[in-house]
């Protein structure tokens, strides 16, 4: 039975973009993806894709293969590099993809243009950098007071500063999904994040790609970006402690430059969990990564896994896998064809 949907309005953009980062960050040797509004992409080796529902309740896929040196450069599949890549890749094939999901709900009435997308973003960088560095900054500052903005820091002062701002940082990181995980259309966004996910553990356990089995899987995976987010938080303290002997508007400007850094050594991190899941050390580890993925994630619907199932399909039909003709359209160059379901 074919339902229909609100139109999505600019807070269902907004926050689809804010929550971005919750996706999993597509990998060289794994596919990864991220939900987008009413949809999941799915990453492979040289092409992407992305499956949505429109308002009418048929499914469309987009595919393209991947062209630019951030995708096909050795460069940055080296370790720290790709972390790096990874970073990029999220706002620029993320958004990509969503400004096409959003344009599939809005129909043939409004076309989401490119420069809207920009601006979106733009507000969205800006809105992350106040959050998860300005606001830990000053809290550091609230705890541990008696250091200058510029003048000279008092390095015993500031090192325990570092520390609080990396415990803020995980607070507000949780504290954040969870407060935004209560509006209903990012709930329903964190349910294609489970699709996404149960798609990806039933094509790893080597099981076929079907509703029934992708059903069954768990909505939680080592490689998602949610626990990504809480490796990230350690890993700051890490980068950030040199940090300490600097005044605090310098230390936020420098932090703020180091977040590449932070984000290649918090990318590693997430690798050498994901290899190691099965031992008891990494099951210990992973405790944290995988109940973080509680907040960012919901149990689909059978429509939500077949979107995923469709997105994933695509993908690996464009690599040259075989997949299931149901969910394999010859959707090309950006252009969607409705998937018979």
């Amino acid at each position: 039975m074919k339902t229909c949907r609100r139109r999505p309005g600019l807070l269902d953009y907004l926050m689809t973009i804010a929550v971005s980062a919750a996706a999993a960050p597509p990998q060289t040797f794994f596919y990864g993806g991220q939900a987008v509004i009413e949809g999941v992409l799915m990453r492979g080796p040289h092409h992407y894709a992305v499956a949505a529902r429109t308002r009418e309740g048929n499914i469309v896929v987009c595919r393209e293969m991947l062209n630019s040196r951030i995708y096909t450069s050795s460069l940055w599949r080296r370790p720290f590099f790709r972390g790096v890549a990874g970073l990029v890749e999220m706002l620029h094939l993320g958004m990509r993809a969503l400004r096409w999901s959003a344009n599939v709900q809005l129909g043939d009435d409004i076309e989401l243009t490119p420069r809207a997308m920009r601006l979106t973003v733009g507000f969205s960088v800006i809105f992350a950098l106040l959050l998860f560095i300005g606001a830990p900054a000053l809290i550091g500052q609230w705890v541990h007071p008696g250091q200058s903005l510029l003048g000279p820091a008092h390095t015993s002062v500031s090192m325990y500063t570092i520390l609080t701002e990396g415990a803020a940082r995980a607070a507000i990181i949780l504290g954040y999904l969870l407060v935004i995980g209560m509006i209903p259309s990012i709930g329903r966004l964190f349910a294609y994040h489970g699709a996404e996910h149960k798609a990806i553990n039933c094509l790893e356990s080597g099981a076929d790609v079907v509703v029934a089995n992708v059903r069954s899987c768990s909505r939680l995976h080592p490689r998602c970006g949610t626990g990504f987010l809480v490796v990230v938080a350690l890993a700051s303290i890490i980068v950030f402690i040199p940090l300490a002997v600097f005044p605090l508007l310098v230390r936020i400007g420098l932090q703020i430059l180091l977040v590449p850094v932070v984000a290649a050594v918090a990318y590693e991190g997430i690798r050498g969990l994901a290899k190691i899941r099965y031992t008891l050390v990494g099951r210990v580890l992973l405790v944290p990564v995988l109940a973080a993925q509680l907040l960012s994630t919901r149990q689909p619907d059978d429509s939500q896994i077949e979107v995923s199932i469709a997105a994933l399909d695509a993908a690996r039909g464009a690599e040259g896998e075989t997949v299931s003709e149901q969910h394999d359209p010859s959707a090309l160059s950006g252009g969607s064809q409705p998937v018979e379901n």
